[in-house]
């Protein structure tokens, strides 16, 4: 049977996921078969496995440390936020409706064989399971029925690392205060905690850290530097939102409200002199060189937000001087029409920017599929993809068609002047696409961009994950975390 830990967190955004996938790492790299899991996940950013299943794209991230391919039974149940108080609901990788949260809340006991399934078919692959939990333990109105924190701590019998975020500040009584409001079993379960994101001179903290294993009873296993590592997860989102940094080349991706698959635009943060910002008012998009409407869980919502912040109109008129891009939901966007005959997302019809001969019919039924190939020929600003090998995935709800003859689209790209649509998310990712972009912006402004020493995507990856478990060995106590391990009596 394989040995089990679990990190959990103080908040959202306290690190849990960069921890996992720090332990995950240092565990392969001491020759364990090691995987991540994470019983249920509410993100919109999702991945398509090998056998066209949907999964949250943290846990790829975290399968990516481990070593190992991506499998849908590291997150059994994925929620992806639809409007404020409802979700998608997907299980074992396949969508089984839309929910609003209180119908979830009562439906969710019903999952536990299937997340007992998916932890089992993990154990037969790996000596250790790293748990990621959700949110906090200490979300009392959630207690009840738990399946994501304690109550799959208990399930599978995992000591617990508690991790809060003094770079928010507070973290002293973040710590003691989850640590209070769990139930003396749950308390017994947590055997360290993990001070994450602390910048500058540990003495300081010390006397802190003393009173907090007093007042605690449980030991600080690791305190851990505010670490600068280009690595995709959910939390990420956050800070690349507050940049505001200008480059040689400017990227301006759309806040959309429900935008999904922020990941999709990593691959132009390597390029030095490139800079991506998320826009949400017109007047941002003043700098930009390249404008990218992204994927969306809400397609004809996101659409109508567009239209009535400003947006549309202002990336109208910048689609008549530069490039524009649309990624899944916003390459729907950007056609004629979005038709939604069976209340996909909200019913009737709305009409698109007009940017793209196309019009798009949502159906009940996902487009899930990996892709790769070679695009074809292009014209204008885009013939800088011409010939160049693809690979990605689709996750849509949607059939885009010409809208002059209602045939469907082929191919990976649709392009007209300096306007290009995809379905593929990912597409950035693979060889040098990104810098050829980036390269063409560059040579159209005038400037000049630093070649690339190296666009293997995978390799940076790999040395940014060997990064993070060796600061991590740095700070953590390693033997304290094998101890816990070896106590785990599953």
């Amino acid at each position: 049977m394989s040995k089990v830990i679990m990190v959990q967190g103080t908040m959202s955004n306290a690190g849990k996921s960069l921890v996992v996938a720090g332990l995950c790492r240092i565990f392969k790299q001491d020759g364990y078969r090691v995987a991540p899991f994470k019983s249920q996940n509410m993100a919109l950013n999702s991945f398509i496995t090998k056998e066209g299943l949907e999964m949250g794209r943290a846990q790829v991230m975290q399968a990516e440390a481990a070593g190992i391919d991506p499998l849908v039974c590291m997150n059994p149940i994925l929620l992806k936020p639809t409007t404020d108080k409802g979700s998608q609901v997907i299980v074992n990788g396949q969508a089984i409706g839309n929910m609003p949260a209180k119908e979830y809340f009562k439906y969710k006991t019903k999952l536990i064989p299937d997340i007992v399934k998916a932890f089992q078919r993990l154990e037969e692959l790996a000596d250790i399971i790293v748990i990621e939990g959700a949110g906090s333990p200490a979300e009392i109105n959630l207690k009840q029925d738990d399946i994501v924190n304690m109550g799959i701590a208990k399930l599978v019998d995992a000591p617990v690392l508690l991790v809060g975020d003094i770079d928010r500040g507070g973290v002293f009584a973040q710590l003691l205060g989850t640590l209070m409001l769990l139930d003396e079993d749950e308390k017994a379960r947590v055997k360290g905690l993990v001070i994450n994101k602390f910048r500058g001179d540990k003495t300081i903290l010390d006397p802190g850290i003393t009173m907090l294993e007093e007042k605690g009873g449980i030991p600080v296993t690791g305190v851990l530097p505010y670490m600068k590592l280009s690595i995709d997860d959910e939390d990420s989102l956050s800070e690349r939102l507050s940049s505001k940094e200008k480059g040689l080349i400017n990227i301006a991706v759309v806040r959309l409200p429900r935008i999904s698959n922020f990941t999709d635009f990593s691959a132009f943060e390597r390029i030095d002199g490139v800079k991506v910002q998320y826009v949400t008012k017109p007047e941002e998009l003043k700098f930009a060189d390249l404008a990218i409407l992204p994927g969306s869980k809400n397609t004809i919502g996101d659409l109508k937000w567009l239209r009535e912040s400003g947006m549309e109109a202002s990336l109208y008129r910048f689609a008549q001087e530069k490039p524009i891009m649309g990624i899944c939901g916003g390459y729907q966007m950007l056609g004629e029409e979005i038709y939604d005959p069976d209340g996909v997302e909200e019913g009737g019809q709305i009409r698109g920017m007009g940017l793209l001969l196309t019009k798009t019919v949502l159906k009940d039924v996902k487009t899930t599929v990996q892709v790769q190939g070679k695009l074809e020929s292009q014209k204008g600003f885009w013939n800088c993809l011409s010939r160049q090998e693809y690979a990605g995935y689709e996750i849509h709800a949607g059939l885009t068609m010409n809208a002059e003859d209602n045939k469907e689209i082929e191919g990976a790209l649709l392009t007209d002047g300096d306007v290009c649509g995809t379905y593929v998310h990912g597409i950035f990712d693979h060889g040098d696409t990104a810098y050829r972009i980036a390269k063409a912006l560059a040579d159209r402004k005038g400037v000049t961009l630093k070649a690339m020493e190296d666009s293997d995507l995978k390799a940076f990856k790999e040395s940014q994950y060997d990064l993070l478990a060796n600061e991590m060995r740095k700070y953590m106590d390693m033997d304290s975390v094998y101890a816990m391990l070896r106590e785990a009596s599953i």
